[in-house]
């Protein structure tokens, strides 16, 4: 190999000749992968539950978002250092990151439509950005000028690598949408800088953030230099120890020590969440047994023992963290969007490494309740946090436009805008189908086999969608239908012909045959309103109840409370039937189109700021009071009509206990 080859692949300027797929994580070539993306592109959301979302997130959400980034001086960071304007740096340490997401959710909106005007003001952004880069590859506005020497000497906060591992995904995103690479090599001359100084034998790295391991492995994978991947590896592994963090907090314990030690799941939950995102894509690529285990092992302590009834995670606000098992309060519930979001990449990357619905179903249960919460309606107001109880003071004013810390809201924006890229998987036995909405699929299988897949359906409001299937010709291969974990009962007809007498809950139904053109599939969720219990140590919730109904969690908000009882000093009463105690209804009227639930509940037979701190308890015996008429509404939903008071978990009476 000459020495001039040598230098393009060193520096990832030979890409692969054929344009790009426009896919979410680029598996085509990953070895340990049992399942593999479908672009972004070749899945078209029609009218239903995620495209007004979508549509929100295009047209308000991501031009109002830039707007604030700029009059927050986020952009002028970058223009002070190559000189386009005088000013002092402005906001924390990692406000690049930022304006990286920001772009990544409009690489990925061009990945699914033409938006000239977006593609030039991401341009013009790309200009801006890389004018302040340093010719030796650095690039970080707050680590230039005054604070140069500083750099990479602070490792456990200085957010360095997790900034570079947002400008690396907005730039393969970029790449994959238009095949315009001019910012993907700008974020390459950063780890060239990174691969020269720092690893084995030379200075010592750590990612005190992580997000730069899974950047790293796409990177890989879009370039096909497997340095890239052995870096990912050496900060996963935790090489970086040789620095002295014996003294970091908890906050800080998912960096600086290899990720196969960890026994829990435990510190800031974005960090935990991203750690094991990066994780799993380093296990897709390697196979390394000891990540498999580690990673099975902390997914369940998160799903089994830390993890909220939404797909929250993080119930503590000091150090953003996760708290003991079952440590889950409901109004000092941290749960922070970026968590909930990392709870979603970490199930995406386990569910193609293993094709198991059990990572689907927490997927989708983040997505529909606490990543869908954290932005309001009408695409202004984002929620940092998430809790499952609010007082309804002033003071809970949860929903704002702006935060210092402003990662949530572009990391809302860029998960709304990737969406169609998690509806589906292949493998060589065929298509999956993990999520349900109104869609047109147009794609391939893996033997090359054309196929269109038409959805149609009310999900989440109705239990009933229909699938219209149409290979280019006539061929035999399976279509993978995922069985929700909450779908107590399911009939799935092919062509009006029974498929499964009982298909499994939690599992996902392989329907082989030899399909043609104008086969169809029609499936029958069973959609009840669920009563649902937690764990006897989950101290908040003794004596409550959650409701659920498909996908989604209800809550009480006082908005919706005709008879006027505080929602705080209400009790459901049940008679030991949900689908008695609880009716549905949809309403266009409300909030953008939900279903309801309603219940004969009962207000407290004394208002609680009557009652005394202490008394007997032949005295302070609960009793049912005045029955009153309950409205819940999706969780996603609460505040969005202001400060209300609204709670997930609910105290309740037995009706046979009453008489």
């Amino acid at each position: 190999m000459n020495a001039k080859l040598l230098l393009c692949l060193s520096l990832g300027l030979l890409l692969p000749a054929a344009p790009p797929e426009k896919v979410i994580l680029d598996l085509t070539k990953s070895p340990h992968a049992k399942l593999r993306n479908v672009p972004v592109s070749a899945v078209r959301i029609n009218d239903g539950f995620w495209a007004a979302r979508r549509k929100t997130n295009v047209e308000k959400s991501i031009p109002t978002m830039l707007q604030l980034l700029e009059e927050h001086g986020v952009m002028d960071n970058f223009r002070r250092l190559s000189g386009g304007k005088k000013t002092e740096r402005k906001g924390p340490l990692y406000t690049d990151s930022d304006i990286y997401k920001w772009m990544e959710a409009a690489a990925y909106v061009l990945q699914s439509e033409n938006r000239p005007e977006l593609k030039a003001t991401f341009d013009r952004l790309t200009n801006e950005i890389l004018a302040a880069q340093e010719p030796s590859g650095y690039l970080n506005t707050y680590f230039q000028g005054d604070l140069k020497e500083k750099r990479f000497t602070e490792m456990h906060r200085g957010h360095e690598l997790y900034c570079l591992g947002h400008l690396l995904q907005a730039a393969i995103a970029y790449y994959r949408a238009t095949g315009e690479r001019k910012l993907l090599d700008g974020g390459i001359r950063f780890v060239e800088y990174l691969l020269k100084d720092f690893g084995p034998t030379k200075r010592p790295l750590l990612a005190g953030h992580p997000e730069i391991e899974l950047a790293l492995t796409e990177l890989y994978r879009t370039t096909g230099d497997k340095r890239y991947l052995s870096l990912a590896g050496y900060i996963l592994h935790g090489d970086g120890e040789r620095l002295n963090l014996a003294s970091q907090q908890l906050v800080y314990m998912f960096s600086g020590r290899p990720f196969t030690d960890r026994k829990i799941i435990e510190g800031h939950a974005v960090r935990a969440g991203y750690a094991c995102s990066g994780a799993a894509d380093y296990f897709i690529e390697t196979g390394d047994p000891s990540y498999g285990k580690t990673l099975e092992r902390l997914w369940a302590d998160m799903t089994g023992r830390k993890m909220y009834i939404t797909g929250g995670i993080g119930s503590r606000s000091a150090g953003e963290a996760f708290g003991d098992p079952y440590e889950l309060p409901n109004a000092r519930a941290y749960t922070e969007s970026c968590a909930a979001i990392a709870n979603m990449m970490f199930n995406w990357r386990m569910l193609a490494a293993t094709g198991e619905a059990r990572f689907t179903d927490v997927l989708e249960q983040a997505l529909y309740n606490s990543v869908n919460s954290g932005m309001s309606l009408d695409g202004t107001l984002y929620c940092y946090r998430n809790p499952l109880e609010l007082s309804g003071s002033p003071e809970d004013r949860i929903r704002n436009p702006w935060y210092s810390t402003t990662c949530c809201p572009p990391n809302l924006e860029r998960t709304f805008a990737m969406l169609p890229g998690y509806f589906y998987s292949t493998s060589g036995e065929g298509l999956y189908v993990h999520l349900y909405d109104n869609n047109d699929l147009d794609w391939k299988l893996e033997n090359g086999n054309r196929l269109k897949l038409k959805v149609t359906t009310r999900y989440p409001w109705e239990g009933v969608v229909d699938l219209a299937v149409n290979p280019e010709r006539a061929a035999d291969f399976a279509l993978f239908l995922r069985i929700p974990g909450w779908s107590e009962k399911t009939e799935v007809l092919v062509n009006d012909a029974l498929a499964a007498a009982e298909p499994k809950a939690g599992g996902y139904m392989a329907v082989r045959r030899r399909w043609k053109p104008g086969d169809i599939v029609h499936i029958t969720f069973g959609m009840p309103p669920r009563l649902m219990a937690s764990h006897p140590h989950v101290a908040d919730n003794q004596g409550r109840v959650a409701v659920a109904r498909g996908p989604l969690v209800y809550c009480l908000e006082q908005t919706d409370q005709r008879d006027g009882a505080p929602v705080l000093e209400t009790s459901f009463v049940l008679s030991g039937s949900a689908a008695k105690d609880f009716t549905s209804e949809f309403r266009q009227d409300l909030l953008g189109g939900v279903t309801v639930i309603r219940h004969r509940g009962a207000a407290a037979a004394r208002p609680f700021g009557e009652l005394p701190l202490y008394q007997t308890l032949d005295r302070a015996e609960r009793k049912p009071g005045k029955p009153v008429d309950l409205v819940l509404i999706p969780y996603y939903a609460f505040q969005n009509r202001g400060p209300a008071a609204m709670r997930v978990w609910t105290p309740y009476f037995r009706r046979q206990a009453m008489k």
